[in-house]
């Protein structure tokens, strides 16, 4: 297992991070007993870092990591987050501290390696977003999480850079933050590269070379695509985060893809996890796990490394021609 610089923090992460989401579902949805072999496995293998909420199964996840990582004898770096009611407002910190307070207390810990905001930011707050001054301004989300870090309940702190662009890079050169959760895979690179008037999708305005210039360490989120990309059947929890990006239109697109890469880089998922790791930039790959061959598949993806050049040159076109906009075939009137 490789290991990349963890932003400006000192640390060195696994280019794996073991995801407990609840997407793939591994530590909310097996048996203990296949929960503590993958864990094993994991550890075995050289991933040092577990990533976590307390919305990841309404904290089934955290609750299977407190005693999970009583039953190992090494002791990864472990993530969690915050997220804040967006109608309460008025008191960011005690939320913030609250929630903080109940993941300690399912993850039997006195304290995290890093904790994340949840919520995505925009320029203003909104249904889903909350806005950037509510992240930087006094009494806000930055003040909070860094209460929470002199109080030594954590030891880093960062965001989830969803929402718009322009916010989510006000958030990363204000330096407060350690690091950000960012949205990258096959079907929207956006956060790493400048794409064509042709492709749509949320664009993301290269978060990638932002976090660089910072030093702002780069967890990559939904490599697989919440499981579009790795296959073709579906599990039911394939839940789409981004704008311009239904479940129908993903898998067409990812369809697309697949006719143009074939087999030659490895299994689906495989593919799709060599992919983000051929990018510089990317710190480490949150790859989240069903059962525990799925973390066969992603480990393999690790050991054998980047792609060639040809495949990432074989996707330049499918951006161009908006993978032939597949998205046409759902249109309604």
């Amino acid at each position: 297992m490789r290991h990349r610089p963890f932003g400006r923090s000192g640390l060195q992460v696994s280019e794996l991070v073991f995801g407990g989401g609840w997407v793939g579902g591994l530590l909310i949805h097996q048996d203990d007993e296949t929960k503590l072999r993958a864990l094993r496995r994991a550890l075995d293998a050289g991933i040092n870092w577990i990533d976590t909420a307390p919305s990841y199964g309404d904290g089934r996840s955290e609750e299977a990591l407190g005693w999970l990582l009583r039953e190992v004898d090494r002791k990864p770096y472990l993530s969690t987050k915050v997220r804040l009611d967006l109608g309460k407002l008025d008191d960011i910190s005690g939320q913030v501290e609250a929630s903080l307070e109940s993941s300690l207390e399912r993850l039997r810990r006195d304290s995290v390696d890093l904790l994340q905001l949840h919520n995505p930011v925009a320029s203003q707050t909104g249904e889903r977003a909350i806005g950037i001054d509510r992240v930087l301004g006094k009494g806000g989300v930055a003040d909070a999480l860094e209460h929470m870090r002199e109080q030594g309940l954590t030891k880093l702190i960062g965001i989830t850079a969803l929402g718009e662009g322009a916010a989510c890079k006000q958030a990363i050169a204000s330096g407060r933050f350690d690091s950000a959760q960012v949205y990258y895979n096959l079907l929207n690179p956006s956060a790493g590269q400048a794409m064509p008037a042709a492709w749509s999708g949320q664009d993301f305005s290269r978060l990638l070379d932002a976090c660089r210039k910072e030093g702002v360490a780069t967890m990559i989120i939904r490599v697989l695509a919440a499981g579009v990309l790795a296959s073709e059947q579906r599990h039911g929890r394939e839940n789409q985060i981004t704008e311009d990006a239904d479940l129908e239109t993903e898998a067409a697109r990812a369809r697309v893809v697949f006719q143009a890469l074939g087999d030659r880089y490895g299994t689906r998922a495989q593919t799709a996890i060599r992919f983000a790791l051929a990018n510089p930039d990317v710190t480490c790959v949150l790859v989240g796990m069903a059962e525990p061959s799925h973390l066969e598949e992603a480990l393999a993806a690790a050991e054998t490394g980047p792609p060639p050049q040809d495949a990432l040159d074989r996707l330049t076109p499918l951006y161009a021609r908006d993978f032939d906009r597949p998205s046409r075939d759902f249109d309604r009137p």
